[in-house]
């Protein structure tokens, strides 16, 4: 993968050829070298934006995160049964997902080898125990069956969410991105049977 040399690069720009390169060759496979050459700049220049591939690390799984914590304080999330807020939370993490697509599929890709690792694997654990928490709820507001153990239906629900990383491609459109959120909510709620 080589871009195009640029003559200057924006902080957000050249977070977009980290993720990309960090995806392509993953984290601990990148060297500064390999996103000087795919910026098409020097190092010296990354280094005028960041303190080191750590940061833009950071500020990659971060953006992951802050779009999916965004979703748990909207209005559809905090308000309702919980089933509604769950249904909510399930169609936008999908819907974060898909606008996301590169920052999230290198949040699901760490693994906890730096500091950096360690805080998002945190946080994708405190996300997972907040949507715990409504399955609970919805179970005991009689909404969901109680025969599946919660932790369970939790990875369920958002193994098939993550798996979207694997084949969804953007470009389709919106209304092509809503009809892979309303499946996901679909799928999970209603089922296959008739």
């Amino acid at each position: 993968m080589t871009m195009a040399k640029r003559d200057t690069y924006t902080p957000d720009s050249l977070l977009a050829v980290a993720v990309e390169v960090f995806n392509e060759r993953g984290y601990d496979g990148t060297s500064m070298e390999h996103l000087s050459q795919a910026a098409g700049i020097s190092k010296s220049s990354i280094y005028h934006h960041v303190r080191g591939k750590e940061e833009l690390l950071e500020r990659a799984v971060g953006r992951a995160l802050e779009g999916l914590f965004a979703i748990l304080d909207e209005p559809g999330a905090v308000r309702g049964r919980a089933i509604e807020r769950l249904e909510f939370v399930t169609r936008r993490t999908t819907q974060v997902l898909m606008a996301e697509l590169p920052y999230v599929t290198l949040l699901l890709r760490v693994r906890g080898n730096t500091r950096t690792e360690r805080l998002a694997l945190a946080r994708r654990r405190e996300f997972d125990q907040r949507m715990a928490g409504l399955l609970t709820a919805a179970v005991a507001e009689g909404d969901l069956r109680a025969d599946m153990d919660v932790k369970l239906a939790t990875r369920l629900l958002f193994g098939m969410i993550n798996s979207l990383v694997e084949w969804y491609r953007p470009g389709a459109g919106a209304r092509a991105d809503e009809e892979v959120a309303a499946a996901v909510v679909r799928l999970a709620f209603d089922g296959l049977r008739t």
